[in-house]
């Protein structure tokens, strides 16, 4: 049962021209056709795509120049918020606590733009999204700085050095400028972010000078900070005159000529005379911070009407983008639509009637050649009708009507040489059922002589020469069986009444070499139909002989045999090499029937044999891998194969022959080290039944010619019940040393005299232990020095695989 060569694999199927080829080369009307089409839409949508890249561009870009503006001014804004902080926690680093609880205000409103901030940053698909968040980071740190400057820990120049930084980086993006292609795009963000830094530095100049004018001096190197600051300042307003309109320049201007401008004006007046360092005269700090403030907001305002205008501007070009590109859309498509609907009417003329032919032609494939030969497979000797002759497609041209005509001569030319190679396979099946037949009943001859010769043989050698000789006939009868099997035929055997699952399995091991090593483990005793006795024992044979093939010489096959609620399952189990996963997969699909005999390697016809035995009597057969090593084979026999053991005593009757007289061990105690396999069974909870108990039996049996056709016809040949010497006269029978009854010589039999009335047979004499034990002995003695004889040496010409 172990599978000892794997079938050679195909070699890969060709993968056929690559796409390419195709497309250059096709080899199809409409690959010729989809090529022209292919062609001409190329060109017109090469030109096309040309115009329609650029809208796209335009488009995307306008999108994303409307994104990079509304994050630029939510920078703006927390920038704003940041600057008041600053500011104000600088004037408190200078002694102005009156700032205290406005600079706690100040904070929770820079939280919030912090917040709002970081949601616009939530898609990190938009342009300018990492930028910010790198910028960011440099005020990571603010909520350590807030906490130093509320200990008093905090230096005043290095906390507004760390606020300007962080402004400075955010201010440092230029958000959009990369994408805008649009001049009067472009020139409004470097307006918004030039008004951007001019209103930092104007921030810078409110928070330094609040810590100043709260100190009451200019510390060392703070009024050169404070000329670098105003200066800063001065050039972002040039700048952003530069750039802006008309319009923005009034709207500004407007903002630094305010009251509040030109008051702090007058103090940055003072600052800048104070350059020896006290400040002369003082300027009020809350006063300076609320004029300064009062700009800066409305330096904000400006700003926020520059982004608006940039977001009218981008929006705009946005819609005139979509505007392009679904006009460029609209006419390409119908470009498309237009080269299409040429290409398709040139399909319907040609193609359609190409492909009503090849439908004609797959049908006569797959459907009338097929029916035809399975036709000629059905008994009987009637000739199939030819198919139905090739129709040409309507409106078809004059070149695809020779086509079919041509297609039809082909048809018929297949038909006949199918029906050819259809009748020589039938002719072949039935000739090999005839001579399955033939070599069957020479057989069945050949094993009536040989059983004659046993009944009068007395020498031991020779009677165990004679019994191998039987032995070797028995499997050649099971082989002409197998042929009839595989061919469809029946076997000739058949067995009346019900017969006992042991009798069952000792006739399937009569048909196998090597069953000394087959050992039954447990088996729950029931009643096999008659009807299928035969071939149930076929079966068993040919696995069981698998089994012994394909184990080690020292090692036995068991069987195993339970009753379950839902039938029989037998199991035969090997202690060989096993099987791998795909051999298994094969031998299974074999055994279901999934495969032909004829086409496949003749060294699995025993799976064959097994899975035609297995779907005639509904018996689920299948190969599985033993717990221990080795391969088990698992039976479940149906209810309908199981009979039931007669209810009713037997009346006396002579006695009478059994099917098959082999040696059947039971189980005996294994060695420790070979572990008995566990049989996965079903879970089906198993009918009662008793276990087979068998007593032991003489190695070599002896099979008369009733035994012989006890196991072949339907009936059980009953032996006559007088005794041999009541037959013979009153003559004393004699027996050698051995047991066997000796012939009288010089006597002829009386065969004048009439048979003496039949009378109740006497009693089995009873032998002691020991007695039974030498008689035994001297059997099997007899029985070795047969086989030790001159016998030729039997040669296993069969292949190694014969039977899987």
């Amino acid at each position: 049962m172990s599978a000892r060569h794997r079938p050679a694999g195909g070699e890969a199927d060709d993968p056929g021209p690559g796409p390419l080829a195709t497309l250059v080369a096709p080899g199809t009307i409409r690959g010729r056709l989809a090529r022209i089409l292919v062609l001409s839409l190329a060109l017109v949508l090469a030109l096309l795509g040309v115009t329609i890249a650029g809208q796209v561009v335009g488009y995307l870009t306008a999108g994303d120049t409307v994104s990079s503006v509304s994050l630029a001014l939510k920078v703006q804004d927390f920038v704003q918020e940041v600057q008041r902080e600053r500011g104000l926690t600088n004037g408190m680093l200078g002694g102005e606590t009156r700032f205290q609880q406005t600079l706690l205000t100040q904070r929770t409103a820079t939280d919030k733009a912090q917040t709002a901030l970081n949601q616009a940053l939530a898609d990190d698909s938009g342009p300018g999204v990492s930028q910010v968040r790198d910028a960011l980071a440099h005020l990571s740190g603010l909520t350590s700085t807030r906490e130093s400057v509320d200990a008093g820990r905090a230096d005043r120049s290095a906390t507004f050095q760390y606020y300007t930084e962080g402004i400075a980086a955010l201010n440092g993006l230029q958000l959009g400028l990369d994408q805008a292609q649009d001049p009067q795009l472009r020139r409004g963000l470097q307006a918004l972010y030039a008004l951007g830094d001019a209103k930092e530095y104007t921030g810078q100049e409110r928070g330094f000078l609040n810590g100043v004018f709260a100190a009451g001096k200019f510390g060392a190197g703070e009024y050169v900070h404070f000329t670098e600051i105003r200066a800063s300042k001065q050039a972002g307003l040039t700048e952003y005159a530069r750039y802006a309109t008309q319009p923005q320049q009034a709207a500004l201007d407007a903002a630094l000529r305010s009251d509040n401008a030109t008051k702090a004006a007058a103090s940055e007046a003072i600052a800048i005379a104070s350059t020896k360092g006290p400040v002369d005269p003082q300027v009020d700090p809350v006063t300076w911070w609320s004029q300064m403030t009062s700009v800066i907001d409305a330096e904000r305002k400006v700003q926020q009407s520059v982004g608006d205008d940039l977001t009218a501007r981008a929006q705009d070009l946005q819609g005139q983008a979509a505007a392009a590109l679904i006009a460029y859309l609209v006419v390409a498509l119908l470009a498309v639509a237009a080269e299409v609907l040429l290409v398709i009417t040139s399909i319907r003329s040609i193609v359609r009637p190409l492909a009503a032919l090849a439908t004609e032609a797959d049908d006569v494939a797959t459907r009338r050649l097929p029916a035809s030969i399975a036709a000629w497979h059905q008994p009987g000797e009637v000739e199939p009708e030819r198919p139905q002759p090739v129709r040409t497609p309507p409106k078809a041209g004059a070149e695809i009507a020779s086509v079919a005509q041509a297609l039809d001569r082909v048809q018929t030319t297949a038909f006949e040489l199918a029906s050819e190679q259809a009748l020589v396979r039938r002719n072949t099946t039935e000739s090999l059922a005839n001579l399955g037949r033939r070599n069957q009943n020479l057989v069945r001859r050949q094993l009536t002589f040989i059983s004659d010769f046993e009944q009068e043989e007395l020498d031991p050698s020779a009677l165990a020469n004679l019994f191998e000789l039987d032995h070797l006939a028995t499997r050649m009868r099971r082989n002409a069986e197998s042929l009839l099997v595989l061919v469809g035929e029946t076997s000739p055997r058949r067995w009346g009444e019900p017969l006992s699952l042991s009798d069952v399995i000792r006739a399937g091991l009569s048909e196998v070499e090597d069953y000394r090593r087959v050992v039954l483990r447990r088996v729950d005793e029931t009643m096999i139909t008659g009807a299928v006795v035969s071939e149930l024992a076929h079966m068993l044979a040919e696995l069981i002989e698998n089994g012994l093939a394909f184990s080690p010489p020292d090692l036995e096959v068991e069987i195993y045999g339970r009753r379950l609620a839902t039938g029989y399952m037998l199991a035969v189990v090997d202690h060989g090499v096993g099987m791998t996963k795909e051999q298994l997969a094969k031998a299974n699909a074999r055994l279901r029937g999934e495969e032909d005999f004829i086409v496949a390697p003749t060294r699995f016809l025993g799976h064959y044999v097994v899975g035609r035995l297995a779907q005639r009597l509904g018996i689920e057969v299948e190969l599985t891998v033993s717990p221990v090593s080795g391969i088990v084979a698992r039976l479940l026999l149906p209810p309908d194969l199981l009979a039931e053991a007669p209810s009713s005593p037997q009346q006396p009757a002579p006695p009478q022959l059994e099917v098959q007289q082999m040696e059947v061990r039971q189980a005996e105690p294994r060695r420790p080290e070979a572990r008995q396999p566990e049989i996965t069974w079903p879970a089906a909870e198993p009918e009662a039944a008793e276990p087979v108990v068998r007593q032991p039996q003489p190695p070599a049996p002896v099979r008369t010619r009733q035994e012989r056709l006890a196991s072949t016809p339907a009936a059980v040949v009953a032996v006559p019940a007088q005794p041999a010497a009541e037959s013979r006269g009153d003559v004393p029978v004699q027996r050698t040393k051995n047991g066997l009854v000796k012939r009288n010589r010089g006597r002829a039999e009386d065969t004048s005299r009439p048979a003496a009335p039949s009378r109740p047979p006497t009693a089995v004499e009873n032998r002691s232990p020991e007695e039974v034990r030498s008689m035994l002995s001297s059997f099997r003695t007899g029985h070795q020095r047969g086989e030790r004889g001159p016998l030729p040496a039997r040669v296993n010409t069969l292949p190694e695989e014969e039977h899987r």
